[in-house]
């Protein structure tokens, strides 16, 4: 607070929440567009050779940036509950408790080059999803809150921010936990061998 009173608002190396609310809703959409285009890119491999020379590039580096989006959604909701102190409601903290072990796992994993790590974060990641999904389509208006948030915390329906009139916290962790499920699940291209006698 200044001297005339005014609220200063909290800074984290020299950036206010409200660029970060604008930084971490562009990130959730790139994840977003990176996965659709990953998933597109798989599909349309073996008729389009674009396709599938981007697909190929990109597949090995996926643990990595699974790793890396677990790693900045976990950030990003500290930051946002420890800097600008925005208090979890109940929808969060279950969202916390699915993304944190696969920002210890997923890194864990893509150092190891460990392709049946999916075996352990996948059913996690998917609950995540399910419960980001069931949190945004409560800050939608789609269902109805009830009254199971009001005693334990924030109402799980209202938004903190809001960017581009539909990306939430909430949104960011749907993003997230769908890049996750994406990037660990889409399978490699299989070879086909070239046919005997060809040079």
């Amino acid at each position: 607070m200044t001297s005339d009173g005014a609220v200063v608002p909290p800074y984290w190396w020299g950036v206010d929440v409200q660029t970060m609310e604008v930084i971490t809703s562009w990130l959730a959409l790139v994840a977003v567009a990176g996965s659709v285009l990953y998933v597109l890119a798989r599909l349309l491999a073996p008729r389009w050779g674009l396709a599938g020379r981007a697909f190929d590039a990109v597949h090995p580096l996926a643990p990595w940036i699974a790793a890396l989006v677990a790693v900045v959604a976990t950030l990003g909701s500290l930051y946002f509950s420890e800097v600008a102190n925005y208090v979890p409601c109940r929808y969060c903290w279950y969202q916390r408790i699915a993304m944190y072990p696969l920002a210890v796992i997923l890194p864990i994993a893509a150092v190891r080059r460990d392709r049946g790590a999916r075996w352990y974060t996948t059913p996690i990641a998917a609950i995540g999803l399910l419960i980001a999904l069931y949190h945004y389509l409560l800050e939608r208006g789609v269902l109805d809150e009830g009254e199971a948030c009001s005693f334990t915390g924030p109402a799980c329906a209202d938004i903190w921010f809001e960017e581009l009139g539909f990306v939430t916290l909430a949104f960011m962790a749907l993003a997230g936990f769908a890049s996750i499920l994406v990037l660990t699940l889409v399978p490699a291209r299989r070879r086909t061998p070239p046919p005997e006698g060809a040079s």
